[in-house]
């Protein structure tokens, strides 16, 4: 959309490729038209909807010299964020930029030092939250971690129902009559049973088992995933949580607190092994023979949440997982490193218990969090 005479928004590439490449010749960095062009061209590609993939076009095309890496970031900070980092100070070009951000209450434009009649505007809609949702947990900072926390409390979780041997009254007739409630409408009637009662199968909330790997390899994820596995306890009924590493740690008590930081610090404070080595043969047996497969995960989901590197036999695992798979009703692994390009199962532990896994998903982000939370309430 072009400027209108009226001062309207416009966001044409071409334009904000112009102004963009004016501000890094103001730096001293060296813009050829042709690099331009190839920004226009990478901006049509992947739109400007998306922080990450606007940065990445500006860089790749307009950007030859290592050495002006650093004068790009705060440009691109300046231009495209309206921040004032220190360490440069520029002459921003006729065209101002209104950036329109999300909110909780919905979409709002956010206007900095935007003067009216200062030109043609261009109108560029980040949302961080969106770009976060996106976001490697490895790559996080801690404000961005308490971001995500706070995402994770948004979670909806419901339960899968599975049948359960209880029956419940029914006003409808199925194949099940009641014969009590008939026989009790039968007396009021002279004996006769004119009014026949029946009972409809009952369906219960199926169990979900998190056994979270804590281990040293699973250290930039298993934060993360355990404020998802508190989300999971407080939004969902019949949830149990373990820690997995060198030994086996129930934590339903410690992440059943309301209030996420107690939470956190308490199921730190019950797990001993953790940032230590991975068993998940040996500990995925000490499950099983304690809670598994006397009740806990019979008719469950279980869910591994694990990268797969571990330092027992890949047979003992392989092993357990089959005798797991015999009595839940699904298991679902869940591999941050199932993203990372180029990425095939090859390590022992993942390849001895993918053939027992009925999901296989990645793990690295809020984005796929929101997909296992899908999965396990389907």
């Amino acid at each position: 959309m072009d400027e209108t005479p009226n001062g309207e928004l416009i966001s044409d590439p071409a334009r904000i490729a112009a102004a963009f490449s004016q501000l890094l010749r103001g730096l001293g960095i060296e813009v050829p038209l042709s690099r331009v062009m190839s920004f226009v061209q990478a901006l049509g590609w992947v739109g400007l909807s998306e922080r990450d993939s606007v940065y990445w076009a500006g860089r790749a095309t307009l950007i030859s010299d290592p050495e002006e890496i650093g004068l790009y970031n705060r440009a691109f900070e300046v231009f495209w964020e309206r921040r004032r980092p220190s360490g440069i100070d520029v002459e921003l070009p006729p065209i101002s930029v209104s950036i329109a951000m999300d909110s909780d209450e919905g979409v709002a434009d956010v206007d900095r030092d935007v003067d009216e009649d200062s030109g043609p505007t261009l109108q560029l809609r980040y949302s961080p939250t969106e770009t976060l949702k996106d976001k490697d947990f490895a790559e996080c900072n801690e404000q961005e971690l308490d971001e995500l926390r706070r995402l994770m409390g948004t979670l909806r979780f419901t339960s899968s129902l599975r049948p359960s041997r209880r029956r419940l009254p029914t006003k409808y007739q199925t194949r099940h009559p009641d014969m009590r409630r008939t026989l009790r409408s039968a007396i009021s009637m002279g004996g006769e049973p004119i009014h026949r009662k029946f009972v409809k199968k009952d369906r219960r909330p199926r169990r979900l088992v998190l056994l979270i790997d804590v281990s040293g390899s699973m250290e930039p994820y298993a934060r993360a995933l355990i404020r998802f596995a508190h989300a999971t306890v407080v939004g969902r009924t019949r949830v149990e949580a373990f820690a997995i590493g060198t030994r086996l740690t129930r934590i339903t008590r410690e992440l059943s607190s309301r209030d996420p930081d107690a939470a956190l610090r308490a199921a730190s404070g019950a797990v001993t092994d953790w940032s230590g080595g991975t068993r998940l043969g040996a500990t995925l047996k000490e499950f099983n023979e304690l809670w598994g497969l006397r009740g806990m995960a019979r008719g469950a989901i279980v869910v591994l949440l694990s990268d797969g590197w571990d330092r027992g036999e890949p047979e003992l695992l392989g092993e357990q997982m089959q005798r797991l798979h015999r009595v839940s009703h699904r298991q679902v692994w869940v591999n941050p490193l199932k993203h990372t390009p180029g990425y095939a199962p090859l390590a022992g532990g993942m390849a001895a218990a993918l053939p027992h896994t009925d999901d296989f998903i990645e793990g690295h982000s809020f984005e796929s969090l929101e997909r296992l939370a899908e999965a396990v309430s389907a």
